[in-house]
């Protein structure tokens, strides 16, 4: 693995260090949309829509496309609020 990443870097003429570290930022940024696209999929109870999303990698950009546009769509089952258990005063 060190061999074949030396060889990458050095025919692309970067460090191997520079190459980590955009490596890492890339991951990072990647799952960054992922988790925050998961979470509002859960969180409506979009299941098909936290499938699709678990499943398959698009580079971002199906995760960034459900956080603006589709998760912002009225969806046919409506979201389940739990009742207050307080007691009210008369």
């Amino acid at each position: 693995m060190a061999e074949y990443l030396s060889t990458l870097t050095s025919e692309l003429g970067i460090p191997v260090v520079v190459f980590v570290m955009v490596f890492v930022m890339v991951s990072a940024w990647s799952m960054t949309w992922k988790l925050i696209a998961l979470w509002k999929s859960a969180r409506k109870n979009s299941i098909i829509w936290f499938i699709v999303l678990a499943l398959f990698n698009t580079v971002e950009i199906l995760p960034i496309l459900y956080i603006f546009v589709f998760s912002k769509m009225k969806s046919s089952k409506p979201v389940v609020k739990k009742k207050s258990t307080k007691k009210k005063k008369r």
